[in-house]
């Protein structure tokens, strides 16, 4: 992998007097392809429309998820003009020298037919192309309308496989106001099947997975009071947890045991508590006259990254999840927030200010170095880890409106996932 880095001395000139005492690094990488996978155009056995449709909808999805995966490269279309065509009605006769020729390591074969009743019927095979062998085979039959979902569920096999966190299928939680009032609504990781999720004429904020992907933490405004609710999304039952003081920023432990939030329960100034079985009577985590919130889990469900105002101005700090060893983890600039800790435990993602200009940024917590992964003059704001730590999640007000958008680990392709409304505050399923 190729970094270009700008040096030390650059970063002062761009923004002097940001920060005087860790390096911030503007990264620029550019991936070489670790699985380079062909994935020629699935073959429809039958002549509806439906069949051929689903064939598209299913290799177009399929090709999309390997392409956002940064593990897989699918290879371009044109380079299947130099090969054999393969034989509908026998796709396992396979010539695998054409498809080493052409720089392939991987071969997904997909055939799709109709199935019992109105359902397509898909079967899928990868294939091992230098040692010419059958790696694995999937078969799935549903609904026409569920066509993106299974390569969403094919595209996890493929993850699973290699020993990587399925995310495919997982789902993104968010507040948009797009119907007149903020609600939570739910998206597909690559922003399709937008559904709201509440409907009310109070404001609901701040969502927080469950780590079963089962329920959902939010605070919501009721009667001039910030709560703290729990969403059952199944069976869309609601339930107050919390309602001691001003409620935030909800934040679910990785093994499922803890609930960690900000408050304003016992003083003027807001801290963090930690709730378990008992969430009318949680325990505080810090004791301290500065404001201490927006608090993130490792991924060992050990500790915790909050932003406190504790040394002047907002940082960003790492404590024990019993609330002891607080340490200082970001130095200099005026202003950064809404940490959030990578499920592979070795970075931290949090917003910076930088003279009126919000932009998001990753210490790496082995080196210490800071990586700058947005750039412009717009809000770049609140981001969240996918659950394989390849890819974060935002909101930025970019093209006037606030709207979600996700990159890769390293800033790159950045993709637009939300057009309705002003959209803000996602957080991303862990499964």
């Amino acid at each position: 992998m190729k970094k270009i880095i700008i040096p030390l001395f650059l970063v002062y000139l761009f923004y002097p007097a940001a920060y005087s005492q860790q390096e911030v690094t503007l990264t620029i990488e550019k991936g070489i392809p670790q699985i380079p996978i062909a994935v020629p155009p699935f073959i429809a056995r039958g002549s509806s429309p439906e069949i051929k449709a689903a064939a598209k909808t299913l290799h177009e999805v399929f090709t999309a998820d390997m392409t956002y995966s940064l593990i897989y490269v699918p290879l371009k279309p044109s380079y299947y003009n130099y090969i054999r065509p393969l034989n509908p009605e026998k796709p396992d006769k396979i010539f695998f020298k054409d498809w080493d020729s052409i720089g392939a390591k991987q071969l997904l074969i997909g055939v799709v037919s109709a199935g019992e009743g109105n359902s397509i019927l898909f079967e899928a095979k990868l294939y091992d192309v230098k040692a010419e062998r059958f790696i694995r085979g999937k078969r799935y039959q549903a609904d026409p309308s569920l066509m993106r979902l299974t390569a969403h569920k094919l595209a996890d096999v493929l993850m699973i496989n290699l020993g990587e966190p399925p995310f495919f299928t997982t789902k993104i939680v968010f507040c948009s106001n797009r119907d007149g009032n903020w609600e939570l609504y739910m998206m597909d990781y690559d922003g399709y099947n937008q559904i709201r999720l509440t409907f009310n004429k109070i404001e609901d904020y701040m969502p927080a997975w469950s780590a079963d992907g089962q329920k959902i933490a939010y605070t919501a405004f009721r009667n001039e009071k910030a709560s703290l609710y729990l969403l059952h999304i199944y069976d869309q039952k609601r339930e107050l947890i919390y309602d001691q003081g001003t409620c935030w920023g909800p934040c679910f432990s990785p093994d499922g045991k803890k609930l960690a939030f900000s408050t304003t329960r016992d003083e003027s100034n807001t801290e963090i508590y930690l709730a378990d079985g008992n969430t009318q009577r949680p325990r505080r985590l810090t004791v301290h006259r500065a404001v201490d919130t927006n608090p993130s889990w490792s991924p060992t469900s050990r500790e915790l990254v909050f932003t406190s105002d504790r040394g002047g101005n907002p940082q960003i700090y790492v404590m024990d999840a019993e609330g002891s060893n607080i340490r200082r983890r970001s130095f200099g600039g005026t202003h950064h927030d809404n940490p959030s800790w990578s499920p592979r435990g070795d970075r931290i993602a949090y917003v910076s200010r930088v003279e009126a200009v919000f932009d998001i940024y990753v210490l790496d917590l082995r080196t210490d170095q800071i990586i700058k992964l947005t750039e412009g003059y717009s809000r770049n704001e609140t981001p969240k880890w996918s659950p394989d730590g390849r890819h974060i999640i935002f909101s930025s007000n970019r093209t006037g409106t606030t709207q979600l958008y996700s990159m890769d680990l390293n800033g790159g392709h950045v993709r637009r996932l939300t057009s309705k409304g002003d959209n803000k505050l996602p957080d991303w399923a862990r499964k």
